[in-house]
């Protein structure tokens, strides 16, 4: 059904030219009523198409930046913006987040960092890999900086779809949907929202003061590149609109293996998991006998693939990260092995 919705979308519209540097007027009609159902009223012209969300931070670097000027960016998070500065000649600077009975911003800390050269923070919403929404108190709080020092916030939002079962849809409100105030760029995309990653569609939605300045300089950079193919956009409403079923299989198979995660560990004690409100990863705290770089390794001599806390950010021993996309029936194997090991590897 889908190669037959994706056929019949190419084929009707995608065969004229008609480049258009913001995007096709229905595929961008497609993401306001995606933001729509997160209550949040966006504008046709707020919307910004790209390749990816990759792409949406280079526009938005080089629109907030000159070289040499920099982003905060807060710790643990995913190092794709690592390489994405260094391309772009914007420098990031670390800031981390606390953890206290959940993960925590600390706005004093993003305070401490702010210099002449900052231009932006970025908050990605949940937070990955940590799973941390982003609380109402805590976006004022990054809000209050902006505006004190004439900053923008840019907002990742792939994982928002994706809350932990428990009560947090609250918590899950889109940017989109507040902080007039200051100017907030959010960005998202197909890749996580509908699964396809293959299919290169995401977007930026801007909003707050200043707005439509910025979308006039955004649309000089995305007629540089003219970079969304015709068949993709055509096909965006069908896929948006068809999102809820691969949906709810990726919660109902995070909620289980979450719950299988939970239900070994606590026949190990010395292992810890991280509070996570959203997406689809769980951080552990391990003993830190030796760099994680080892553990990882080791483990996967044994038939189990883990990442390395410190590829997120964290320290270099004392933390893992599971994805909890895998088969049931393979994640259930992947942590008995995981906790074989440390049980055979851990103090005492």
């Amino acid at each position: 059904m889908v190669q037959v919705c994706w056929m019949r979308c190419a084929i009707t519209g995608a065969l004229d030219y008609d480049p258009q540097p913001l995007g096709l007027r229905s595929a961008r009609e497609t993401v306001c009523a995606y933001y729509a159902s997160h209550g949040a009223c966006v504008e046709l012209e707020q919307v910004v198409l790209t390749t990816s969300t990759s792409e949406a931070y280079s526009y938005l670097f080089r629109l907030l930046c000159d070289p040499g000027t920099e982003i905060l960016v807060p710790q643990p998070g995913y190092p794709l913006f690592d390489f994405l500065a260094v391309l772009d000649d914007v420098r990031l600077k670390n800031v981390s987040l606390i953890y206290d009975h959940g993960w925590q911003i600390d706005p004093e800390g993003f305070r401490r960092a702010i210099t002449a050269e900052t231009r932006a923070i970025v908050l990605v919403h949940p937070n990955n890999p940590t799973g941390h929404f982003t609380k109402p108190w805590e976006a004022e709080a990054l809000a209050g900086l902006c505006r004190e020092f004439g900053l923008s916030l840019i907002v990742d939002e792939v994982f928002l779809d994706y809350a932990m079962p428990g009560g947090l849809e609250s918590k899950a409100a889109s940017f989109a949907a507040g902080l007039d105030s200051v100017p907030v760029y959010v960005v998202s995309g197909l890749s996580k929202i509908v699964g396809l990653p293959q299919m290169k569609a995401a977007w930026i939605v801007a909003t707050g003061p200043q707005r439509t300045e910025a979308l006039a300089r955004l649309e000089v950079i995305a007629d540089t590149f003219l970079s969304m193919n015709a068949p993709v956009q055509w096909a965006m409403s069908e896929w948006l609109g068809g999102r809820q079923g691969i949906q709810e299989q990726i919660r109902n198979r995070v909620g289980a293996n979450l719950a299988e995660l939970d239900r070994q560990l606590a026949f190990e004690p010395v292992v810890r998991r991280l509070d996570v409100e959203g997406g689809w990863y769980a951080t552990l705290r391990i003993a830190a006998l030796k760099p994680d770089e080892q553990t990882v390794h080791e483990l996967l001599d044994e038939g189990v693939w883990a990442h390395p806390g410190y590829f997120f950010g964290m320290p270099e021993a004392g933390w893992l990260v599971v994805s909890l996309l895998g088969a049931e029936d393979e994640f259930r194997t992947g942590v008995t092995g995981l906790l074989s090991y440390l049980s055979k590897n851990q103090p005492g």
